[in-house]
């Protein structure tokens, strides 16, 4: 199922599956209100968006639950934005009564943590989600026109969308100051592995989809084509290559990961220290991956700007002779 496109009017509901707005900074508040209603859109924010329970910066699984099936169940709500990531997501996964989504189909966008839910909710239910900016998202004062465009296509358009890299980029702290920010220059996609392919996608953060293998949750990777992204936990990033390597054989290691038809890796951050070099030299080491094509340094996850892709959407993967063309649609 493709939920219908946006159009000017619509309203668009604010939910935290994860960590709660508490979090966010009133000017970020403030300023990506304002962009949504520069698009023309109604924004209202689901009952429990600021609580905090317990140890946790979020709402009871309960009151995210409720506010997640509000939303899908609220006639006047056209798209659903999740306001932030964080690290329990999963929790809230065995509690959604998925009738409701099914039955009352809508877009459903976020990134991050948020992932689980993204890909739970295509696997249960066939509608397709979407894996692009937060609400917080809109909040960053600088460097946000290529995220908007992405959107903008993606949501009230109805053409194939051209993937095209962004010129420049950035991984700095932009929620903590947003005037000085450090944008480096786009190096452009690497490729790692020629070829075609064709598929439905897959995927969102690496570290999250990898909490669904095993369960009712992960989707069926057949005639898949997987977009993934790596953000390192905690301070020390010394062994994100090391992480990156062994959570993405995890997923090789599952049983219908030898019908997948390709790989695109989303931009890590700086800290992480991805370079080309070694984002070779761990997908040659995968026998699994010689026969797919394997495209790198995307716009999408934790580095500002970001693309929209669909999960559950079409990817189409053109990449010969240092010659590579993504196209999307869904």
């Amino acid at each position: 199922m493709i939920p219908q496109k946006l159009k000017v009017g619509d309203e668009v509901r604010i939910i935290t599956p994860s960590n709660g707005m508490n979090i966010l900074g009133k000017d970020t508040i403030e300023i990506a209100t304002q962009r949504l209603q520069d698009l023309g859109l109604k924004v209202t924010f689901g009952k429990y968006v600021y609580e905090t329970t317990g140890d946790y910066a979020m709402a009871s699984v309960e009151h995210r639950v409720e506010d997640i099936e509000s939303a899908f169940k609220d006639k006047n709500v056209k798209a659903i934005l999740t306001a932030i990531g964080g690290l329990n997501t999963n929790q809230v996964l065995n509690y959604i009564d998925y009738d409701i989504i099914k039955n009352n189909p809508k877009i459903l966008c976020g990134y991050s943590d948020v992932t689980s839910l993204l890909d739970t909710v295509y696997a249960k239910t066939g509608l397709v989600t979407y894996y692009g900016p937060h609400f917080s998202t809109f909040g960053e004062k600088k460097g946000f026109e290529y995220t908007l465009e992405y959107f903008k296509k993606m949501f009230f358009e109805d053409e194939p969308i051209d993937i095209k890299p962004s010129k420049q980029w950035s991984c700095d702290a932009w929620y903590i100051d947003q005037e000085n920010r450090n944008f480096i220059p786009n190096e452009g996609i690497l490729l790692i592995n020629e070829g075609n392919a064709e598929g439905t996608i897959v995927g969102g953060n690496l570290g999250s989809i990898n909490l669904l293998q095993g369960t009712e949750f992960m989707p069926n990777l057949k005639n898949s084509i997987l977009f993934l992204e790596y953000v390192a936990e905690g301070k020390d990033k010394s062994s994100s290559y090391l992480m990156i390597d062994r959570l993405l054989q995890s997923i090789i290691h599952l049983p219908d990961f030898k019908y997948v038809k390709g790989l695109v890796l989303g931009r890590s951050i700086k800290e992480v220290e991805m370079t080309s070099d070694k984002w070779i030299r761990l997908i040659k080491s995968k026998k699994e991956l010689e026969n797919i094509p394997v495209i790198a340094n995307y716009d999408f996850g934790h580095t500002t700007p970001m693309i929209t892709f669909p999960i559950g959407g079409k990817a189409k993967i053109q990449a010969m002779d240092e010659n590579v063309s993504l196209k999307i649609e869904g």
